[in-house]
């Protein structure tokens, strides 16, 4: 069973501690959680990230209130912000599910299929360098970065629901990705979802694909 829980706008740092809380309760025996979300501006900067891909210098990121956070999650750099829906999910992959592709496999699965009820046809890329995020032609959706501890994850997925985002994705470099754009659901469909709307359409699809019984907190 997963215990899912919507945590509305929420700060990177605030997030990652309630992350840390329920990976130490999940290790100790404890349930599985989900954490929906959407966060306050800010850039982070994972590990495999070249700093130079934060286009923005310091005293802009301030004026334009986007934090700068290094994290511990894979990846390179990647901004989020409101108007984007974040998935956090704390699960034991231990020990029938201990294959990290596999994982973040599922969890592109989980999205393609979400957007699919949207009419949006996001795929996966063949291309090495956009490995962990989904895209609609040359313009990326969805991007994924996690960070696994002794089979239990942290970290997760980033939808574009709303074009309020893309302004601030001209701060940086996304992923290191320099030949490719950024889109969202408003620019595909015409209109944003409700943010609530998407989590509740990606539930069902999570419970299938990873085999969870969801249950909301």
């Amino acid at each position: 069973m997963v215990k899912v829980l919507w945590l509305g706008r929420i700060g990177y740092g605030e997030a990652g501690a309630l992350q840390r809380r329920a990976a130490e309760e999940v290790k100790a025996g404890g349930p599985e959680a989900l954490f929906l979300l959407e966060h306050e501006p800010v850039f982070t900067i994972g590990r495999n990230a070249n700093r130079a891909d934060v286009l923005f210098t310091p005293e802009h990121c301030r004026e334009v209130g986007v934090e700068v956070v290094e994290s511990d999650r894979g990846g390179k750099v990647t901004y989020h912000g409101p108007g984007q829906l974040v998935g956090y999910p704390v699960l034991n992959l231990h020990p029938d599910r201990r294959d990290v592709k596999r994982f973040v496999t599922d969890l592109e699965e989980v999205l393609i299929r979400a957007l699919a009820g949207f009419g949006i046809f996001a795929r996966r890329s063949t291309l090495k360098e956009r490995v962990s995020s989904l895209w609609v032609g040359n313009d990326k959706i969805a991007a994924i970065g996690i960070h696994i501890s002794r089979w239990v994850t942290t970290h997760g997925f980033a939808l574009n629901v709303s074009d309020e985002p893309l302004a601030n994705f001209a701060g940086i470099v996304p992923c290191g990705i320099t030949d490719g754009g950024v889109t969202t659901m408003e620019r595909l469909i015409g209109q944003a979802p409700p943010l609530r709307a998407v989590a509740d359409a990606i539930l069902p699809h999570f419970g299938d694909v990873f085999g969870r019984e969801i249950i909301a907190a």
